[in-house]
């Protein structure tokens, strides 16, 4: 077989393990080297690439697009995790969204949840680093788009660094929507650092601020932490919350909205 035709075959076998991996979250490397007929050798340095690309995590004996404290799931993973609770949430943030507000949306998967309800919101402006976010908007008609710039993260599918950083300074929007990865004992928390200081930029850039969660981000932390809840004018929950994690927020004075 040439060279040609094996790179090929390896890049198609690269794609059925991405979808696999996706769709089940974590599996050992001798499982899989038995599920592709493959030798283990050949499965490490497939799962070796991938966790080159961005799109894995891997441990002894095995691999996982889980995310950890010190590790965020690759946007496609994180794309097809929770997406009931993440539309349900994006309908309630909808309504704090009305025509002639600019808003700030940052590169999470429960925004980009919001971003696709907001085609009849006219007219809109919307300021976004989500290179995924700005392909739906530049859709629909009547909003008015501002792509923000920097360094593009193909793990995140969006621009960050001090050049996103600095082009949000330069702005001031009526409200802003982010998630974060985590949450617990009043406090937001992401894995990487230039995450958290993009999202601290948009923070800082509008006037309200709100935050989209899903309840299964509840009760962890990650290495970094992002902002106090109270920061956020108002806190997006799906019903998959605890009474006990309600009654955390609530006691903290934290504004929350279980999103039904």
């Amino acid at each position: 077989m040439s060279e040609q035709n094996l790179s090929r075959r390896r890049e198609g076998r690269l794609d059925e393990l991405t979808t696999v991996l996706l769709a089940e979250g974590t599996a050992t490397a001798q499982d899989l080297a038995d599920r592709f007929d493959v030798s283990l050798m050949t499965m490490h340095r497939d799962l070796d690439e991938l966790e080159r690309r961005g799109l894995v995590r891997k441990f002894r004996g095995g691999v996982t697009t889980q995310p950890s404290g010190v590790f965020e799931s690759n946007v496609l993973f994180r794309q097809q995790a929770m997406t009931a609770q993440k539309q349900i949430i994006a309908r309630a943030a909808r309504r704090l969204v009305e025509p002639g507000m600019s808003v700030m949306l940052d590169d999470s998967t429960s925004v980009l949840a919001l971003a696709k309800l907001l085609d009849d919101v006219t007219p809109l402006r919307v300021v976004t680093n989500f290179l995924a976010g700005l392909k739906v908007l530049a859709a629909f008609p009547g909003i008015s788009l501002t792509a923000l710039g920097g360094d593009y993260d193909p793990n995140h599918d969006s621009f960050l660094g001090v050049g996103c950083v600095e082009a949000v300074e330069a702005l001031r929007v009526d409200a802003v929507f982010v998630s974060t990865s985590a949450a617990a004992e009043g406090l937001a928390y992401h894995q990487e650092q230039h995450i958290v200081s993009v999202k601290r930029a948009m923070l800082a850039a509008a006037a309200r601020r709100y935050l989209l969660l899903d309840s299964g981000k509840f009760g962890r932390v990650a290495l970094h932490r992002v902002v106090p809840l109270d920061t956020f004018d108002g806190v997006i929950v799906d019903d998959g919350i605890s009474e006990e994690q309600l009654a955390d927020l609530r006691e903290r004075g934290i504004a929350v909205e279980v999103a039904r």
